[in-house]
C-alpha cells in the first residue's frame, strides 16, 4: 500500500544528509519522495536500503534506480551490496533508527497537524480502533484508521499489508491525511513496529495499552523484551499522555513504568479512572453504565458480546472522550457499535445455529472468545482452530489446550502453515490431548469448516478461529485464495 503526497516536496540530498548528520559530495541532487519498497519508487524518491529479516533491501537498488531513484540511504551491509551504484548512497550505522524521523522532517512533521491516539496490546488493538473511529464518524469528524484490516482515510479505504506500515510509508500517510484535512486519527501500533523504529518520528496526543498475554515470542524472545517494545510507547518522545487497562499485571506494571501521564482503565476496579458501574449481559449484548474521570456517567446498550469487548469499549469510549466528544453524545452513539471485521463476525444464512469467525490466534485470546460463545450458547460449542506456521511455536499447545478446555468440539486444522509441515504443527498443537470423537484433527481447514458444520444442531455455536478478517492461506509459500466468512457460508448452505 503506498499512498502518494500530491503537494510539491524538494529537498536537496545535501538538506538531507545534514539532517542525518552525513556526508555528501552531491549537493544538486534534488528528493521529491522517501520510499523503502522498491517497486514503488517513482522519479525523484530516496531509495531507504533497509535490512529486513529475510532479506536486505539493498538488493533491490537496481529496481529502485530503474524506476527513478536518485539517490539511496542505506548500512554498510547494504553499501556493500550496492557497491557500484550509479546515484549517490549515503551512509549510516541504522538507517532504520533515523528513517522514521528523517520522512517525519522531509514532509513537515504532519502527525503534529493531526489528533492521534496509537493503541497497542496484544488483543484489542483493532476493535479499539474501530470503535473509536466509529464514534467520531458518527460525529461527522474527518477522521482516519490505520491498523491490521485497513487503512481508511475519510472515505477512502485501502489495504494493509502489515498491521503498522513501515516508517516512510506511515509518514506519507499522514501526509495525505493532512492534505485531506482529516482531524483524527486512530491507529493500530504493533510492538514489531517499536521494536524496528518504524513510529519514530511519531507523536501521539494519546496512546492506549490493552493488555499483553503470550504472542510473538518467535521475535521478541521472551515476555520481557515483549513488555519493554510496548513500554517504549509511553514515554514523551512518543505521546502526550497514557491510557492502560490496569485488569492485568502488566498493564498495572506500565502504570508505574510510564514517562508520561496515565488515565487508568478498568472493567470494575472503582480506583481505576474509568471503569463500569454496570454491565448486565442480554441478549443484544449489554446494558451499561460507565463512570469516568470528573463523575462523567456514560448510560446505554452496547451491542457487543463477550468480556473484552467490555474492555475494548470503555477504552474506546475513554480515548473518545479524551479526543473532545461530548459525553452524552457517546452515550447516545453507543448502541450503534459494531465490531472490526473477523472479530466475532456473525455468519448467518438462517440456520438454526450461530456461526462466527474470529481472530483469535493467541492462548488467551482463544480462551476469552470461548468464554463468550458459552455465555450465550443453549446447546455445543464448536470450534476449529489451527496455529500458523514461521511464528512463535511455543504458544502452539496452549492454543491447543484452550481449544480443548473451552469447547465442547474441538476439532484442530490449519491456519497459514507458510513454510512449515501441516501435520507438524497440529502434533505440537496436541501433544499431550486426547483428541477423541467427535473432536478431531483434520489437516483441511476446508475440510474442519465443513465436519464442524455437518455437527451443528439447533441452539449450537460453530466457531472458526485464527483467521478472521484474512482473504488467503500461505502454504508452503504460494498464497490461495481463502477466507473463512466465505468458507463458512458455504459449508452452510451445503448442510442438508
Amino acid at each position: 500500500m503506498i499512498v502518494r503526497v500530491e503537494e510539491l516536496l524538494s529537498k536537496k540530498l545535501s538538506e538531507i544528509a545534514r539532517y542525518c548528520d552525513l556526508h555528501s559530495s552531491s549537493t544538486e541532487v534534488n528528493v521529491t519522495g522517501i520510499v523503502s519498497q522498491a517497486q514503488s519508487v517513482t522519479t525523484g524518491d530516496l531509495f531507504l536500503g533497509l535490512a529486513g529479516t529475510k532479506t536486505h533491501g539493498a538488493k533491490f537498488a537496481e529496481l529502485a534506480i530503474n524506476n527513478g531513484a536518485v539517490a539511496i540511504l542505506t548500512d554498510v551491509e547494504g553499501a556493500s551490496i550496492i557497491s557500484n551504484s550509479e546515484v549517490p548512497v549515503l551512509v549510516t550505522s541504522d538507517p532504520r533508527l533515523i528513517a522514521g524521523n528523517l520522512t517525519a522532517w522531509f514532509y513537515g512533521f504532519p502527525l503534529n497537524s493531526i489528533f492521534a491516539i496509537g493503541i497497542t496490546g496484544t488483543n484489542g488493538k483493532t476493535t479499539t480502533t474501530t470503535l473509536l473511529h466509529q464514534l467520531w464518524q458518527s460525529a461527522n469528524i474527518e477522521s482516519a484508521l490505520i491498523g491490521t484490516v485497513a487503512t481508511q482515510i475519510g472515505s477512502e479505504i485501502l489495504p494493509s499489508k502489515r498491521t503498522t506500515p513501515e516508517s516512510d510509508e506511515l509518514q506519507a500517510l499522514f501526509a495525505v491525511m493532512r492534505e485531506r484535512h482529516i482531524r483524527n486519527l486512530a491507529m493500530e501500533v504493533s510492538s514489531h513496529a517499536l521494536s524496528q523504529n518504524r513510529v519514530t518520528g511519531s507523536k501521539f496526543k494519546a496512546v492506549a495499552f490493552t493488555n499483553l498475554t503470550q504472542d510473538h515470542l518467535d521475535f521478541h524472545g521472551s515476555m520481557d523484551r515483549y513488555y519493554q517494545a510496548k513500554k517504549s510507547l509511553f514515554t514523551f518522545e512518543h505521546a502526550e499522555k497514557g491510557f492502560i487497562n490496569i485488569d492485568g499485571d502488566f498493564g498495572i506494571q506500565l502504570v508505574n513504568d510510564s514517562e508520561i501521564p496515565i488515565t487508568t482503565i478498568s472493567k470494575y476496579n472503582h480506583k481505576a479512572n474509568w471503569y463500569y458501574e454496570a454491565a448486565v449481559q442480554t441478549s443484544s449484548g449489554y446494558e451499561v453504565s460507565i463512570r469516568g474521570i470528573g463523575g462523567v456517567l456514560i448510560s446505554g446498550k452496547l451491542p457487543l458480546f463477550g468480556e473484552y469487548n467490555l474492555e475494548n469499549a470503555i477504552m474506546a469510549i475513554a480515548l473518545a472522550v479524551e479526543s473532545g466528544l461530548d459525553p452524552i453524545f457517546v452515550g447516545t452513539q453507543m448502541q450503534a457499535m459494531k465490531g472490526a471485521p473477523g472479530r466475532l463476525e456473525p455468519i448467518n444464512l438462517g440456520q438454526r445455529f450461530a456461526a462466527f469467525v474470529d481472530y483469535a490466534h493467541s492462548p488467551d485470546a482463544v480462551t476469552r472468545v470461548l468464554e463468550t460463545a458459552k455465555s450465550f450458547t443453549s446447546g455445543k460449542v464448536i470450534a476449529v482452530l489451527g496455529c500458523g506456521g514461521d511464528r512463535d511455536a511455543t504458544k502452539r499447545p496452549f492454543m491447543g489446550a484452550a481449544l480443548s478446555d473451552g469447547s465442547d468440539i474441538a476439532i484442530f486444522t490449519s491456519d497459514n502453515p507458510r513454510s512449515e509441515s501441516p501435520q507438524a504443527i497440529l502434533e505440537s498443537m496436541t501433544a499431550g490431548l486426547n483428541v477423541s470423537a467427535p473432536s478431531k484433527v483434520l489437516e483441511s481447514r476446508n475440510s474442519a469448516i465443513e465436519y464442524a458444520v455437518s455437527l451443528a444442531q439447533p441452539g449450537d455455536t460453530v466457531l472458526l478461529l485464527g483467521k478472521g478478517h484474512e482473504i488467503g492461506q500461505e502454504i508452503a509459500g504460494v498464497i490461495h485464495s481463502f477466507d473463512d466468512r466465505i468458507e463458512l457460508a458455504r459449508a452452510i448452505e451445503g448442510k442438508p
